[in-house]
């Protein structure tokens, strides 16, 4: 608590501020006392119906007497009045009461505002940080259910809700401002969803079932800003992923679904503007329904949302589903110091999760603030954005980022917690593609495995097991073994399938697959923060040198790792995922966290197709996923018994040293480079569409991260007659490898640092 001298120096330092604990008040029953003072100069009062407080947002339809115009609901749970503010198109501000009252919702219908129109809320109540209440009319606020948003967030001090300058830091969020934000924060904008009720429907989707699904995570402006065969108009939009250049790329590649970094309405940390940088990657929500304006060619005045559409639209005809990454674990609002957008001066108390001292908030996000979402309100926000997504935007699944902290039920992360209950039992969520990221930043955060039926995971422990085999870091194989056949050990429980396993080598955030066998640490100096962002524990090897070099030998082996890599994790059992440029080997020059990187450091360079090493890089990517379609015994719909087949006495799934003898106990606690693995393509488990039973071929891969060439006797009889090299990574052109015939029995060479994928043949 200040004391009375520090509250008069608030008064006398900053025009219009107030100190804790007095509460603003409504002169004549609505509006603010700058409000009053323009009362003069007003335009003729807005005509207000009472509305209907379901459904929430801005909801254009016909009302009573065939009267076209939107309805206004908001929930405000604890605020004393909630104002209204329309915009015309040169910023001028009508403002109106919302005096309907019904379940905390303040809800009201305009005659004749129709779509198109900008508007905002300014919600009046107690200002007393000590017990979380932070409501300031002062401030403009973004509606939750906003379905397009107008404008930028710039964060000028006149948008925090606290005077963001004051000289005493530890207070100064109990010092409320009250210079009025809305000439700089972007307006929502009402829109008319006039889509027909069957665009979406089930037999319109790919419905890609999770066994045949391989994930390309990509960035749309990323994606799209230097792709040469994209009109430059379009470049970094959503038209622009929709335009044919940049589909026929994923078409020729053989993925089957785009996980798109966040399209929500996000905002940009004050820390970064004030650097000169933006957050490029989007994980900064402030709109949960409306798609960022910044991606949109055709306006921002409700068309993104067409434009959203028909990007899905155009995707789903190539048989590409469309996967969002959303955040609603924590928005663009941060801890107290934060700016007031939205959320904050809506309830603060019941949209975020507060401390014991309820002036500061929990953060089990590491980005100041976590969702309260035990709060049913709050619940009911998440859970109508993503059916919305599903329903009228026409998406076919989401990753959750920091899935763990939605999980929590008060402190705990609790697998019956009331927003995995709700998931489970909605009609439409729980028929979608959903993928945690299982872990957060708080106690007990880390939930790898944990996750129910109906989820699938990002499997970390892939990710690190195969990026230190191939920098000859393992102990062991025995982790590698259970990554490489689907994760048994973390999935193989209540129905669970190797499905529920994403299998990764890079993701956004971290070193790019190049860049893992080019860089030794990171390189990150150019985010401005000395280079302490983003993790230390990379697992990467530099191949001889750091960053880039003319060294051939240095290149060709940092090629060589790329083909291994790549190789390893699209014949491993499980869900795939290949992050957008690395099936050409795109560099962030060593930056594992571009985040802020909003320029050529992200973009991909289509340019490099102009060489022939990407080009091969690509071809064989293409190649891999193409075999992968091909034969279901890389894709399996269930785990491997390990145990000996009826038909043949072969196990389904077998282990093999350099010496061609199963693997024992002992070998698996012992130092190995060199790991062969058959996959048994006889009676696999399953039938398929008209219950036939499916077979397969089998298939024998040989993976040696060693320095040296090894030799390795492949199996004989009854395992197989002879094999056929489809692939050879040491090779940098493949179609000199396809062809070439082994017998059983006999030992073949296999090249330093390489993967060997054989067909058996019988």
């Amino acid at each position: 608590m200040s004391s009375a001298a520090e509250q008069e120096t608030v008064r006398e330092a900053v025009p219009g501020a107030v100190p804790e604990r007095e509460s603003p008040h409504l002169p004549n029953g609505h509006g603010s006392e700058q409000h009053s003072e323009q009362e003069e100069d007003a335009a003729p009062p807005l005509t207000v119906w009472p509305g209907a407080p379901m459904p929430l947002g801005a909801r254009y339809r016909v009302g009573p007497d065939g009267v076209a115009g939107t309805n206004f609901a908001l929930w405000a749970g604890g605020a004393e009045a909630v104002e209204l503010c329309l915009f015309d198109g040169e910023g001028h501000e009508a403002r109106c009461e919302l005096t309907e009252l019904t379940h905390e919702i303040w809800h009201g219908f305009l005659p004749g505002v129709r779509p198109g129109q900008r508007y905002g809320y300014r919600v009046h109540g107690r200002w007393d940080p000590w017990t979380g209440a932070r409501w300031n009319a002062s401030k403009l606020l973004l509606d939750p259910y906003a379905r397009a948003v107008d404008g930028d967030f710039t964060l000028p001090p006149e948008v925090y809700g606290h005077v963001r300058d004051w000289p005493q830091q530890e207070i100064a969020d109990t010092v409320r401002d009250e210079r009025d934000s809305a000439p700089y924060v972007p307006k929502g904008v009402v829109v008319h969803d006039d889509t027909p009720g069957d665009e979406w429907a089930d037999d319109l989707r790919p419905k890609t079932p999770w066994a045949d699904t391989v994930i390309y995570e990509l960035h749309v402006r990323g994606f799209t800003r230097r792709h040469p065969g994209i009109p430059e108009e379009l470049r970094g939009t959503y038209a622009g992923l929709a335009h044919p250049a940049a589909i026929g790329h994923l078409v020729r590649l053989g993925v089957t679904a785009v996980e798109l970094l966040p399209v929500h309405q996000f905002a940009h940390e004050d820390h970064l503007l004030r650097r000169g940088l933006k957050n490029y990657w989007g994980y900064n929500s402030i709109g949960y329904f409306a798609p960022h304006a910044g991606y949109a060619a055709s306006g921002t005045g409700g068309q993104q949302v067409g434009e959203f559409k028909r990007m899905v639209q155009a995707l789903h005809a190539a048989g590409i589903e469309v996967i969002l990454d959303v955040v609603y674990n924590h928005t663009a609002e941060a801890g107290e110091l934060g700016p007031t957008l939205s959320l904050r001066g809506v309830d603060n108390r019941g949209y975020y999760r507060l401390q014991g001292d309820p002036r500061r908030y929990a953060d089990y996000t590491g980005c100041g603030n976590t969702l309260h979402v035990v709060q049913p309100h709050v619940l009911r926000l998440i859970t109508d954005s993503l059916r919305y997504w599903v329903t009228e935007m026409g998406v076919d699944g989401f990753r959750f980022d920091l899935a763990a902290a939605l999980a929590r039920s008060f402190h705990d992360v609790d697998m019956l917690s009331p927003f995995l209950a709700v998931i489970a039992q909605d009609p439409v969520l729980r028929r979608v593609k959903l993928i945690a990221e299982p872990w957060d930043v708080g106690n007990g955060g880390y939930q790898v495995g944990s996750f129910p039926p109906l989820w699938t995971e990002w499997n970390d422990r892939y990710r690190d097991a195969v990026r230190d085999f191939w920098r000859g870091a393992l102990p062991d194989v025995r982790d590698l073994g259970y990554r490489l056949s689907g994760s048994s050990d973390l999935y193989a429980w209540g129905g669970r399938r190797p499905q529920a396993s994403v299998n990764f080598i890079t993701a956004h955030d971290g070193l790019t697959l190049r860049d893992l066998v080019s860089y030794g640490h990171k390189h990150n100096e150019d985010n401005g923060e000395d280079n302490r962002d983003g993790t230390d524990d990379n697992r990467s090897w530099n191949c001889g040198a750091e960053g880039e070099t003319d060294a051939p030998d240095v290149n060709a082996l940092r090629r060589r790792q790329l083909r291994s890599l790549l190789t390893t994790l699209l014949v491993s059992t499980g869900v795939p995922m290949l992050v957008a440029g690395d099936e050409m080997g795109r560099t962030q020059g060593g930056n594992n966290n571009a985040y802020c990187q909003d320029n050529e450091v992200s973009w991909i360079d289509w340019s490099l197709l102009d060489e022939p090493g990407p080009r091969m890089l690509l071809g064989l990517t293409s190649r891999l996923l193409a075999l992968r379609h091909a034969h279901p015994v890389l894709r399996r719909r269930a785990f491997f018994s390990g145990r000996a087949q009826a038909t043949d006495g072969l196990r389904d799934l077998a282990w093999f040293t350099p010496h061609g003898s199963e693997m024992t106990e002992q070998d698996w606690y012992a130092p190995a480079a060199t790991l062969g693995v058959y996959l048994s393509g006889r009676d696999i488990p399953g039938r398929d569409a008209r219950g036939a039973a499916v077979t397969d071929d089998s298939f024998l891969t040989v993976l040696h991260s060693g320095a040296r060439p090894v030799s390795f006797l492949l199996p004989g009889a009854p395992w197989a007659d002879g094999y056929e090299l489809l692939v050879d990574t040491s090779r940098e052109d493949q179609g000199a490898a396809p062809g070439t015939l082994h017998r059983g029995g006999t030992a073949v060479t296999v090249p330093a640092r390489s993967v060997l994928l054989l067909k058996v043949r019988m």
